[in-house]
């Protein structure tokens, strides 16, 4: 690969080693291989509990259902909080290791509402594993460092359909889908810079926060 593409690759699609954490956070989505990738950690020890996040997408307004081994997690689920929760079980996780966010319907959600449950949860999260879609890990994490801000974020990611840091390159579709990260990536980083700049802090009901960032995915 080119430099400048490795470059990109590296940044776009962040990862760390596993370490013991206080809890795992699982962005929403329909792919089981992110709850299954949590459930793999969850297993390992790496943390004693899960919060996995969403609603289901803005776009869509349902939860769309498994977008790959549906025959393993045919549902019907109401949201992705559901479906990941009965993927994490199904592959060995206790029932009793969950936390609870159903509201979201982004990334952005994920993560202020995340924040809103740890909190009324009384927890102190020191540090913390995000899984999510590999191409995801950059803005993810920026997101879910945002509201925790004094929080250790590693990126445990899952790599979805084929598109990876070593082989995104190589087709229309992961060049389109990793140049719409770098965009989503400056512009967003942008509008939170300024929201720091503002004083605006955590706050996940904060009005000019909410309005700003309706939408967002």
């Amino acid at each position: 690969m080119h430099e400048p593409l490795a470059e990109i690759g590296r940044y776009v699609f962040m990862e760390d080693e596993p370490a013991a954490a206080d809890i795992l956070f699982i962005t929403g989505g329909a792919y089981p291989e992110v709850g299954e990738r949590a459930a793999a950690l969850w297993r390992a020890g790496y943390a004693p509990l899960i919060l996995p996040s969403g609603r289901y997408s803005v776009h869509d307004g349902r939860f769309i259902g498994a977008q790959t081994h549906a025959d393993r997690y045919p549902g019907p689920y109401a949201t992705e909080w559901e479906f990941l929760r009965d993927v994490c079980v199904k592959n060995g996780v206790a029932p009793d290791a969950f936390l609870r966010e159903d509201r979201a319907v982004s990334t952005w959600d994920n993560a202020r509402f995340s924040r809103r449950v740890t909190d009324a949860a009384g927890l102190e999260i020191k540090r913390a594993i995000l899984v999510c879609k590999s191409l995801h890990a950059r803005r993810a994490y920026m997101y879910y460092q945002f509201f925790y801000p004094d929080t250790e974020f590693l990126l445990c990611p899952q790599d979805i359909e084929c598109i990876t840091r070593d082989t995104w390159q190589d087709s229309a579709e992961g060049i389109r889908l990793v140049f719409s990260e770098l965009e989503k990536i400056g512009h967003q980083f942008g509008e939170m810079y300024l929201q720091r700049r503002e004083g605006i802090v955590y706050d996940p009901d904060e009005a000019s926060m909410r309005d700003r960032w309706n939408g967002v995915q």
